[in-house]
This record gives C-alpha cells, sequence and structure tokens, in this order.
C-alpha cells in the first residue's frame, strides 16, 4: 500500500487521543502495522478492542501508543482531510442536478460535485454508485460499512442513463445486488421528476426496490428542486397539486403493500408532497423512526411533535410573565415551513400570552420563488426582506441556514453582517421544536429576571 500520512489538527477533549497527549501537529503513520489510505481503512482498524498507533511527533521521534478500548469507541482525532484523502468528484450530468443550477457569482466549494462513497457512510450523502472505484466498493463489503445511501432515481437502466447522462449509470445498479448479498444495510432515494421517473416509471421503481427489504431499510420519494437558473439545461416542470395527489396515492399504495408484506412502510414522501397537495402531514409513528428525515421526510412531524412534547412539559412547570409587556419575536424560516411554525406558536400562545411574535416567510429572490425551504435562504434575502420590517426583542433564525460549524449563510453573508444591517441582535436556534420551544422559555425568564442576553 501507498506510504500515506494523515496530518492531525485537531483532538477532542477527553478524548482517548487527548488523554495519551496526542496533540495538533502530531502525524499518523500507521495503525496496527499497517498504512492507512482513508477514512474507510481508519475506521475499520480502529474498531477494535485493541489498537496500536504509530504517530510522528512535530520534532520528528516516532511514538507508539497501545490502546485498548471498546470495540466501537472514537480516538477523537480530527485530521486534516476528513476522508484523510481528495474527495471524489461526480462525472455525471443528471438533468435534475442543483450544483448545475446555482447563481453565478458563489463561493467555489458550492460548485463542486461530490459522489463519494465515504462521505455516504460519513455524513450520510446520497452516492449514485457510478463514480465509485472497484477496489472501493470491494472494501465497503470487506468492512462492512453501512449504511450506504443510494440515489436510485430509477430502477428503468436505460431511463437512469438518460437522467444520469452517464452510459453505466444502468449497469451501476447491480452493485445494489452485491449490497443485498453482503448484507450492507442501504437507505435509497428518489428524485423524482415530472415526465421522466413518476408515473408508471414510479411503480416500477418501488416495486424493483422492495426485493431489496430488510437490507434497504428505506426509500424516500423527494420533488426536484427547481431555480430560476437553469439556462441551457433540460426543461423541467414543477409538480402542481394534482401531481403531488397522484404521487402519494402511489406512495400509500406501495406502504400498505409492505406493511402487509415486510412489516414496514419502506416507502415515504418527502414533506413537500403533502404541502403541494394540501393533504395533513402524517403522524409521527408513520415514520417508523425518522430514518430519512435529513432527506425532508417527516422533518415537519417530527417539529411539531418535538414542539408540542416541549410544551407540555412547560405547561406542567408554568411561565411567568407580564400580559402587559409581553417578550416580542421575529422568526424567520422559508416559505414551506412558515405556517407550520406558526401553529406552534399560536398554541403557545394559547396557554402562554406572554409573547409577540411575527414569522418572517423569506421569499427566495436569490435562487427563486420556486425555492422554498429554510435551508436554503441568503443573508442578503433575509436582510432585504427585514429591514424594513418592525422587529422584535428577538430575531431568531435556525440553525440550517448555516455552514456546519460557523456563522456563515450559502452567499458568505455572515450572522455579524446581518446584525450590523438589521442593527438587531441574532440569536441562532437550532431547528427542532424542542430547541425553540426552550429557547422561548429562556427569552422570557431572562426578561422576567431582568438579565438582558448581549
Amino acid at each position: 500500500m501507498k506510504k500515506h500520512v494523515h496530518n492531525i489538527t485537531g483532538i477532542e477533549k477527553d478524548s482517548i487521543a487527548y488523554e495519551l497527549g496526542i496533540v495538533p501537529g502530531d502525524t499518523l503513520i500507521k495503525v496496527n502495522g499497517r498504512y492507512v489510505q482513508d477514512v474507510f481503512d481508519f475506521r475499520f482498524l480502529v474498531n477494535d478492542t485493541y489498537v496500536v498507533l504509530l504517530i510522528k511527533k512535530a520534532d520528528g521521534e516516532e511514538w507508539e501508543y497501545e490502546i485498548e478500548k471498546d470495540y466501537s469507541e472514537d480516538l477523537g482525532i480530527i485530521f486534516e482531510e476528513p476522508l484523510m484523502d481528495a474527495y471524489s468528484s461526480c462525472s455525471n450530468k443528471c438533468i435534475f442536478c442543483f450544483i448545475d443550477q446555482m447563481p453565478p457569482g458563489m463561493r467555489d466549494t458550492l460548485y463542486f460535485k461530490d459522489d463519494d462513497a465515504r462521505l455516504s457512510f460519513l455524513q450520510g450523502n446520497y452516492i449514485t454508485l457510478t463514480n465509485m472505484k472497484d477496489e472501493d466498493f470491494k472494501r465497503i463489503v470487506e468492512y462492512k460499512l453501512s449504511p450506504v445511501n443510494i440515489s436510485v432515481h430509477t430502477t428503468n437502466e436505460k431511463l437512469r442513463c438518460s437522467m444520469l447522462n452517464n452510459r453505466f449509470a444502468g449497469k451501476a445498479l447491480k452493485r445494489l445486488d452485491q449490497l443485498y448479498e453482503a448484507g450492507i444495510e442501504m437507505n435509497s432515494q428518489i428524485v423524482l421528476c415530472k415526465g421522466y421517473n413518476d408515473g408508471d416509471e414510479l411503480e416500477k421503481t418501488i416495486h424493483d426496490l422492495t426485493r431489496y427489504i430488510p437490507v434497504m431499510k428505506s426509500l424516500s420519494v423527494v420533488p426536484v428542486g427547481l431555480t430560476d437558473y437553469r439556462d441551457n439545461l433540460k426543461e423541467l416542470s414543477v409538480f402542481e397539486k394534482e401531481d403531488a395527489l397522484k404521487v402519494l396515492d402511489t406512495i400509500k399504495k406501495w406502504q400498505d403493500i409492505c406493511r402487509a408484506n415486510f412489516d414496514t412502510n419502506f416507502v415515504y414522501a418527502s414533506d413537500e408532497w403533502y404541502i403541494i397537495a394540501g393533504e395533513e402531514i402524517p403522524d409521527g409513528d408513520s415514520y417508523e423512526g425518522f430514518g430519512q428525515i435529513e432527506n425532508g421526510v417527516g422533518m415537519v412531524r417530527s417539529f411539531m411533535d418535538d414542539f408540542s412534547r416541549a410544551l407540555d412539559a412547560q405547561k406542567k412547570r408554568g411561565l411567568s410573565g407580564n400580559k402587559e409587556k409581553k417578550v416580542s419575536f421575529t422568526f424567520v424560516t422559508g416559505v414551506l415551513f412558515a405556517p407550520y411554525l406558526k401553529e406552534c406558536l399560536d398554541r403557545f400562545y394559547e396557554h402562554f400570552p406572554y409573547i409577540e411574535y411575527d414569522v418572517c416567510a423569506v421569499i427566495n429572490d436569490y435562487f427563486g420563488h420556486k425555492i422554498t425551504v429554510a435551508g436554503l435562504l441568503t443573508g442578503r434575502d433575509i436582510i432585504e426582506q427585514l429591514k424594513c420590517r418592525k422587529l422584535g426583542d428577538y430575531v431568531v433564525l435556525p440553525d440550517s441556514l448555516l455552514r456546519a460549524g460557523e456563522e456563515v449563510l450559502l452567499d458568505d453573508i455572515t450572522v455579524k453582517d446581518i446584525e450590523n444591517a438589521l442593527q438587531k441582535k441574532i440569536h441562532i436556534v437550532k431547528s427542532n421544536g424542542t430547541s425553540l420551544a426552550d429557547f422561548i422559555e429562556e427569552s422570557l425568564s431572562s426578561i422576567q429576571n431582568e438579565v438582558k442576553i448581549i
């Protein structure tokens, strides 16, 4: 194996590596006597009760660390490259690719197309199976790495080649059989494009994928996202109410079949379908653990149920306040979620009428009005649509707007930039119902105790 070495840039506090005195600036040479190619190798080798690390210190000395630990216990080492290797780019030209629909002038990293199996394992990204080297696929099987999240889109091989603009895209589906036979847990998704993989093709795809149950745990169906930047791209249409109702009928039909035969719903509609169709979001039990929530499946129901539970707990505790001097909030979200957020806040107000609130549904001028989710809002649109609005004591933004680990939005506008433009403190709250209810309670308590949040 090539002698890969990996620079260590961080150590998690109170971790095994921290206790051993491994520090940023050290370099990983070997694990258990083997050079490590990438994160696949590293995770496989350290998943053991006895691990030996060969570390090169900043002064050039090489130290060997013998570690006894729980089998899956993490070492707490942060590497310069999260994958411990270069990212694999995507060679597909999918007709629905969101990257191809990005406006010009954004940061370079947003235009990089990845289709890296290691990100499926680490971060839950979905991969098409078309950009994998045979060696990487063999390592997934050998190391029993799971789950693997797969963008299937269609099981019609000819149609898949056409939709992905990749002549190997149909044959790549054979890897589903290999993953199934190896017992590698899978999740799958279909990005539905009107006039392409909907209708009878959707029926065929769901039917074909049921043969992989229970190794394939779930299948989500999401509508294609369309921005205003589709020049020179395939013409795609938005789904209307009638279309969404047909999609939901198909999914409901197959949920009934799967429950009867496999004791699972298996296939799930993303929240947008219910909203487009004007249908009620299903109850929490129907999502069977919310396994595809990051794909927009059950996100609304999970938020509302969490908020309700938090509100019930608050009712038991009892909140104090002043009806004459209410605390005011401005909540920022996307057009899609705004009615559900308002419903939660209305319920809070019924029991604790100590707040005033305004739900600001920011229209996405940056990407186009067909993009309605909060996670794709930009700082510029937020500033422009809030600057002439009367803002509350607390201006609240969900953390789904931000780049992971940073206070930066998609257009490189920072939270501090928004604060300066609006002359208001911005409060970032985690994008779940419990965190929002807790934040409101804490804000009421702070005002009640005349403690200012700075």
